[in-house]
């Protein structure tokens, strides 16, 4: 499997943009996939620099409905002519964050007769699934960050519904891609319980003082206490990715717009 970061909130190379959000091509099991499409268009011509031809690209997955993830959607429609784009049912939800700011998808995408809709759980190809986990059991309580959904001119916490999942398997490995893991990534990791478990931990707004420190300490313990391995990204926050680097070692390692790993 080939996995290379078109958009991240870091760079690892000269003539690779960044921004905060998140884009990944995937070759794996005969497909090529995009997960996710970054907030902007930014992710085409960091493809160009890395000479990946999007107009080749079997299907993308949007893991939810939030701008960071999405606002690229578009763009890559224009370059592409055949891919569908798989969402979740409840991703053109109006999305909000704590200052009460849309943070949702734009709603025209909703014209898009390439943009499917899933339920709870789609076989996109061989060894390849999308999912949900709405109706499983949490270890830890889903924390909704101050976010929240406009619903009948309400308010309120969201509660992710909006949240997909992709998981691929190849040679016997079963790695599985989260966008935000808005759910808890100790939820996530244990409900699915992965050999490769890549994308964001939403763990930037997690203060690095003594409590908050304890938190990425649990979460670290927790998350090597199985097998899996770890590649994060985006909302894990550079500072937290320090401090649970420091406990996983090589267990973790990031991934920076411009980064190509084979897995």
């Amino acid at each position: 499997m080939k996995v290379a970061v078109l958009t991240e909130n870091t760079a690892c190379r000269p003539g690779i943009g960044h921004e905060h959000g998140l884009s990944l091509y995937i070759e794996s099991c005969g497909s090529k996939i995009l997960f996710d499409f970054g907030q902007s268009d930014l992710f085409l011509a960091n493809a160009g620099a890395l000479g990946i031809d999007l107009a080749k690209v079997d299907f993308g997955v949007l893991s939810h409905g939030h701008y960071d993830h999405g606002g690229g959607i578009r763009a890559f429609l224009m370059v592409n002519s055949r891919a569908p784009v798989y969402l979740g049912g409840a991703a053109f939800e109006k999305h909000y964050n704590a200052a009460r700011k849309n943070i949702g998808l734009n709603e025209d995408l909703k014209a898009e007769e390439r943009l499917i809709p899933l339920g709870e759980e789609y076989q996109a190809a061989p060894g390849i699934r999308i999912f949900h986990c709405n109706d499983r059991k949490t270890v830890i309580p889903i924390e909704p960050f101050g976010l929240s959904v406009l619903k009948e001119n309400a308010f309120i916490p969201e509660d992710f519904r909006h949240e997909q999942y992709l998981e691929i398997t190849e040679a016997g490995k079963k790695i599985l891609f989260s966008g935000c893991s808005h759910k808890g990534i100790l939820n996530i990791a244990e409900w699915t319980k992965p050999d490769v478990l890549i994308g964001g931990f939403h763990l930037m707004k997690v203060a690095l003082d003594d409590e908050g420190k304890k938190k990425l300490k649990d979460i670290a313990e927790r998350l090597l206490s199985g097998h899996t391995r770890y590649y994060t990204c985006h909302c894990t926050g550079n500072l937290q990715y320090d401090y649970l680097k420091q406990i996983m070692g090589d267990r973790l390692n990031y991934l920076s717009a411009g980064t190509e790993v084979n897995i």
